[in-house]
């Protein structure tokens, strides 16, 4: 039950950990926390990141670059550890001043190319190598408003539904009944276009599919333990097209991509 009696303040101030299972690397200011050089390895791209939902897209773009034949695309990657506040080391806040993961550094440029947002990263490959992302006028806008239709829905996925759903301190009705509506609507909008397309921009694969995938791919297989709670088996037509994703086999070293 959330506590009715709370008032909230004139101006809010932060003084003590929200909880749940990031409370203690939140906090209401940027910047670097300590000093922290990133390592660099001898491949034209370096990656900072972890085998998250937003940290899979890239591994997954980068092996089906290097799959289909574009040396450039070869990668070191290194692992942040956002649990242990890595994200927050003053070499990792220089490439991306979010501190979020990933974040990809361009080596093969000079200097260097810092690239942080993982849909900004995608696009930025994809541009470099000339591949998924169609040359024609609607394909290509089509990947875009797909791939911009991600960026825009999984906060209320990761941040909304899987925070208050399974990582929260406590289960908050409204909450949870909030996050959980707006999750089942976007699975909706996904298996209704889905339905008439075999991809995200119609019957080629791109980066919006790379960058939807382990989203959606990941809640229907069970991400914050609610494949029961939202009724995946609903969406048939997102499955089918999660299935056909995750037996491509760059995909599945992306999905297993290892950090150093």
């Amino acid at each position: 039950m959330a506590d009715e009696s709370y008032v909230p303040p004139r101006v809010w101030t932060w003084n003590q950990p929200s909880g749940g299972a990031f409370a203690g690397i939140n906090r209401p200011v940027s910047g670097a926390t300590h000093d922290q050089p990133l390592p660099r390895g001898g491949k034209p791209l370096q990656l900072y990141s972890l085998g998250t939902p937003n940290g899979k897209k890239v591994t997954i773009m980068l092996e089906e670059l290097l799959e289909t034949g574009h040396p450039g695309a070869a990668y070191d990657a290194w692992k942040i550890d956002i649990s242990q506040g890595q994200q927050f080391g003053s070499g990792f806040v220089a490439v991306n001043p979010n501190s979020k993961i990933p974040a990809l550094l361009d080596c093969s440029t000079s200097p260097p190319t810092p690239l942080f947002e993982s849909g900004s990263i995608l696009f930025y490959l994809a541009e470099k190598f000339s591949a998924l992302l169609p040359a024609e006028h609607y394909r290509r806008a089509a990947t875009m408003n797909w791939l911009m239709w991600q960026m825009g829905s999984a906060p209320f996925l990761g941040g909304g539904f899987g925070h208050f759903y399974k990582y929260a301190p406590m289960k908050i009705e409204y909450a949870i009944n909030r996050y959980a509506m707006e999750a089942k609507r976007l699975l909706h909008v996904l298996d209704t276009h889905l339905a008439t397309h075999e991809y995200l921009a119609g019957d080629t694969y791109t980066i919006a599919d790379i960058a939807n995938w382990p989203w959606y791919g990941g809640l229907l297989d069970g991400s914050y333990e609610a494949r029961e709670f939202l009724a995946v088996h609903e969406y048939r037509h997102a499955r089918r097209w999660a299935d056909q994703i995750a037996a491509r086999p760059a995909v599945q070293r992306g999905r297993d991509a290892q950090y150093g």
